[in-house]
């Protein structure tokens, strides 16, 4: 007998893992699924921001614990799961969302800047889905790994926009998902990603300044910019048994704008 769908959205009993969740998309995503039952890990690289978006959570009910490590480095990426492991047991869902973004004309961009964002938007995804793949989600035989790309992985960009590095990240992060769910769908393991569009954040601040609120919402078909719910229903979707036949996929969450010629 099929479940009813308030059971098939139902995370009661399952852990996540959310990278770069102190604030931000990430701390939407930790909002999302821990609302939905799950218990958390959420990791940044500052201590006191964590201790934030921790006490933020608690307030709406979630439980969770929190990890400060840096996703670009190695070393920080395995004691981070060993940690989350440490405290939660194993790791159901694992939210790779930690991201830096570069601006600089491609002629002029610094290697180290390059660097620093492929380290962290796409090398550090890859490590932390090999810790966590083989150290929890592999021998289980189940897993949700959820990506965060961008719809700047989907083209280009206005010539004022200058992320060569970011856009060459997230496209890349578009196909590690792809691949990685071939490689990893006989383990039981999901792999999807989603692709924001403008959201106001920290990281986009400088951009959206720049550019200004009203004039990248009006690229939208929809007429506005992204905000502190819209990615909720999608991750909690791509975490949960609503959606175990979903893998491979990447979705934009953008107001329409990757459907406009030329957006």
């Amino acid at each position: 007998m099929s479940r009813r769908i308030q059971q098939l959205f139902d995370l009661t009993g399952r852990t996540a893992l959310v990278t770069g969740g102190s604030r931000g998309l990430g701390l939407q995503m930790a909002e999302a699924l821990g609302e939905a039952g799950a218990r958390l890990v959420i990791s940044s690289r500052k201590a006191a921001d964590l201790e934030e978006a921790a006490a933020h959570l608690r307030e709406r009910g979630v439980v969770v614990d929190c990890i400060a490590a840096d996703c670009a480095n190695p070393e920080d990426i395995e004691r981070l799961v060993q940690a989350s492991l440490e405290r939660l047991g194993h790791i159901d869902i694992l939210v790779n969302n930690a991201g830096a973004a570069w601006g600089a004309p491609a002629e002029d961009h610094p290697l180290e800047a390059w660097d620093k964002v492929m380290n962290l938007n796409i090398r550090g995804y890859f490590l932390l889905s090999q810790q966590v793949g083989r150290l929890s989600m592999i021998p289980r035989r189940q897993g949700r790994i959820i990506n965060l790309a961008s719809i700047a992985g989907l083209g280009g960009n206005p010539p004022e926009m200058k992320t060569l590095a970011y856009n060459t990240s997230k496209g890349a992060v578009v196909n590690f998902t792809r691949a990685l769910a071939c490689e990893w769908g006989h383990y039981g393991i999901t792999v999807n990603a989603i692709c924001p569009g403008f959201f106001p954040s920290k990281m986009t601040a400088g951009t959206l300044k720049n550019l200004g609120e009203e004039t990248l919402a009006s690229h939208a078909p929809l007429k506005r910019l992204g905000d502190d719910e819209d990615l909720k229903g999608l991750c909690v979707l791509y975490a949960s048994d609503a959606g175990k036949h979903i893998t491979g996929q990447w979705l934009a969450v953008d107001g329409g704008v990757s459907v406009v010629t030329g957006g």
